[in-house]
């Protein structure tokens, strides 16, 4: 009696563990894991599937993940770029603070459909408000992810999002009732921004996520302004400061993590702190000490800090992340593989997933046991025909526009450019109706 499985992606090119090339295999999935992986001669003695990819068009790799992005800002698309500093007082903070359920549902909508399209299967949300309607709209979508709940208790924030710290850790545990588990999505607890956080709020927001077995997210060293705020006050550095507090732990997630000093660097290490790089928004900042962190041992994953800040293209910020920490760190020592396309393959994939919190060594990975995070890159192009290094080609050449398959978790979210999951042409009828509305007033 032959074995059931769920789907198969039949007669495909995929990357194995090293990102190389293998030809003419099929994938096996069940339970929304790898079952096996061999050709679909093999396969047909042994299982019998309910559905089936004809994978010959394509090359199959694991779906990216954007560790650091922002739910709430899609529909601030186009309104950052190239404005003066200060966005986030000046431009961000207003706009979140009149976020309405409507706008909250239409920028998953929209976010959903994108990070689909582009090869992302699975996702960090940096927290928002509403985060009900978005979360109802991922779930739908089929999309892996971790949501959070904008958490601050700064005093004269607007009246719309102002809170004291046990409303912000109440809404984060509400937001976690109803949707922990639920689907593909979990629930990080989240310090949105570290000086806009008191004492009490770090410390509680960090001791119900140890309670519950869950990440806590912020936003670490992105600005001067961050750090000498701490230096000011406590005569530390921001990471110093949680390190003093006790709330720093392998369960910790920095975004950003951009101006660490040598201090910083051997907390993360010895905390076994995970860490988010942005480029394309860093770009405007610093450029992270990515090369030392990595060979410390320390989990760096990717991320757009989208949509605001550039879209949500991780196939894009891979490439501004290559020529960025060439230029900074490649070209001083004259070594042009300083960071080379493996790498960045693996903190858009293999390491993202550890910050989803994925199995080490197997998430992020084609093979037996592995999380079903698989996109397929359309083989048709005329820069597929011929690839030399095929993780090279993957990372100078291919785009968001490229993605033909996308399957989470087993589910088939995307099949020959179609998104399966949710209605992309009711949803771009929408935001255009909204965009209308807002030129109008």
């Amino acid at each position: 009696m032959k074995m059931q499985a769920d789907l198969m992606i039949r007669d495909g090119d995929f990357l194995n563990e090293e990102f190389e090339l293998e030809k003419g295999k099929s994938i096996l999935i069940r339970d929304g894991k790898i079952l096996d992986i061999d050709t679909a001669e093999e396969l047909e003695k042994k299982y019998q599937w309910t559905e089936e990819i004809d994978g010959s068009r394509c090359i199959y790799m694991p779906g990216l993940v954007d560790a650091h992005m922002h739910t709430g800002q899609q529909l601030l698309r186009g309104r950052v770029l190239d404005e003066m500093p200060m966005i986030w007082t000046r431009i961000m903070l207003p706009y979140e603070s009149t976020l309405t359920k409507e706008k909250m549902r239409l920028s998953a909508q929209a976010a959903a459909v994108e990070m689909i399209r582009s090869g992302t299967c699975g996702f960090i949300d940096a927290g928002s408000y509403y985060m009900e309607e978005a979360a109802a709209v991922y779930e739908e979508s089929g999309l892996r992810g971790a949501i959070s709940y904008s958490t601050m208790d700064q005093k004269g924030l607007p009246r719309s999002i102002a809170m004291d710290a046990e409303e912000a850790v109440k809404r984060t545990d509400e937001l976690y009732d109803g949707f922990h588990g639920k689907g593909n999505l979990k629930v990080y607890y989240s310090l949105r921004s570290l000086i806009s956080c008191s004492r009490e709020l770090i410390l509680a927001a960090a001791q119900r996520a140890k309670e519950r077995g869950t990440m806590l997210q912020a936003h670490m060293n992105e600005y001067p302004g961050e750090i000498n705020f701490y230096m000011e006050r406590f005569q530390m550095r921001p990471y110093e400061y949680l390190e003093k507090l006790g709330v720093l732990n392998e369960n910790f997630l920095g975004a950003h993590s951009l101006l660490l000093s040598e201090n910083e660097k051997e907390i993360l290490e010895k905390r076994g702190i995970k860490v988010c790089h942005c480029p394309f928004s860093n770009c405007g900042k610093a450029a992270p000490h990515t090369p030392e962190l990595l060979k410390k041992g320390i989990t760096a994953a990717l991320g757009t800090d989208g949509a605001a800040h550039g879209g949500l293209s991780l196939f894009n910020e891979m490439k501004i992340f290559r020529s960025v920490m060439n230029l900074t760190w490649g070209v001083p020592l004259s070594e042009p593989a300083i960071m080379p396309a493996k790498t960045i393959l693996s903190m858009a994939t293999e390491k993202g997933q550890q910050c989803l919190g994925g199995q080490d060594g197997i998430d992020g990975f084609l093979k037996k046991g592995a999380r079903a995070d698989i996109v397929g890159i359309d083989r048709n192009r005329i820069y597929m025909a011929e690839y030399g290094k095929i993780s090279n080609t993957i990372m100078e050449s291919v785009n968001a526009g490229d993605i033909r398959d996308s399957v989470s978790g087993g589910r088939i979210l995307m099949k020959d450019y179609e998104i399966q999951t949710l209605d992309e042409e009711r949803i771009l009828h929408d935001l255009r109706s909204y965009q209308e509305r807002a030129e109008s007033n």
